[in-house]
Protein backbone atom coordinates (compact mmCIF):
# COMPACT_ATOMS: atom_id res chain seq x y z
CA UNK A 1 0.00 0.00 0.00
CA UNK A 2 1.33 3.47 -0.98
CA UNK A 3 1.74 6.20 1.41
CA UNK A 4 -1.05 8.77 0.29
CA UNK A 5 -3.55 11.12 2.28
CA UNK A 6 -7.12 10.12 1.93
CA UNK A 7 -9.89 12.16 0.54
CA UNK A 8 -12.07 10.83 3.29
CA UNK A 9 -11.72 9.92 6.68
CA UNK A 10 -8.83 12.56 7.50
CA UNK A 11 -9.47 15.83 9.94
CA UNK A 12 -7.24 18.30 8.53
CA UNK A 13 -4.63 17.57 5.52
CA UNK A 14 -5.08 13.22 6.08
CA UNK A 15 -1.38 12.87 7.23
CA UNK A 16 -2.37 11.09 10.24
CA UNK A 17 -4.75 8.99 8.63
CA UNK A 18 -2.28 8.28 5.75
CA UNK A 19 0.19 7.03 8.10
CA UNK A 20 -2.50 5.09 10.37
CA UNK A 21 -3.46 3.01 7.15
CA UNK A 22 0.21 2.48 6.03
CA UNK A 23 1.41 1.23 9.15
CA UNK A 24 -1.76 -0.42 10.30
CA UNK A 25 -2.12 1.81 13.66
CA UNK A 26 -5.68 3.63 15.22
CA UNK A 27 -6.11 7.15 14.07
CA UNK A 28 -6.37 8.32 17.52
CA UNK A 29 -3.01 6.64 18.31
CA UNK A 30 -1.29 8.40 15.60
CA UNK A 31 -3.10 11.85 16.32
CA UNK A 32 -1.93 11.61 20.11
CA UNK A 33 1.33 10.94 19.16
CA UNK A 34 1.28 14.68 17.07
CA UNK A 35 -0.50 16.02 20.00
CA UNK A 36 2.61 14.95 22.43
CA UNK A 37 5.32 16.07 19.37
CA UNK A 38 3.20 19.34 19.36
CA UNK A 39 3.70 19.96 23.17
CA UNK A 40 7.13 19.34 22.65
CA UNK A 41 7.42 21.61 20.14
CA UNK A 42 8.52 19.22 17.02
CA UNK A 43 4.69 18.27 16.05
CA UNK A 44 3.43 20.93 13.80
CA UNK A 45 6.92 21.36 11.77
CA UNK A 46 6.95 17.33 10.98
CA UNK A 47 2.80 17.46 10.16
CA UNK A 48 3.44 20.53 7.72
CA UNK A 49 6.64 18.88 6.16
CA UNK A 50 4.09 15.66 6.05
CA UNK A 51 1.56 17.07 4.65
CA UNK A 52 3.55 18.46 1.25
CA UNK A 53 5.61 15.68 1.09
CA UNK A 54 2.76 12.86 1.16
CA UNK A 55 0.50 12.99 -2.40
CA UNK A 56 -3.47 13.24 -1.74
CA UNK A 57 -4.95 10.11 -3.26
CA UNK A 58 -6.79 9.99 -6.79
CA UNK A 59 -10.04 10.95 -6.86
Amino acid sequence: MALERPRRGKMIGGVCAALSARFGLPKFLVRLAFVIFGLVGIGELVYIALWIIIPKAPA
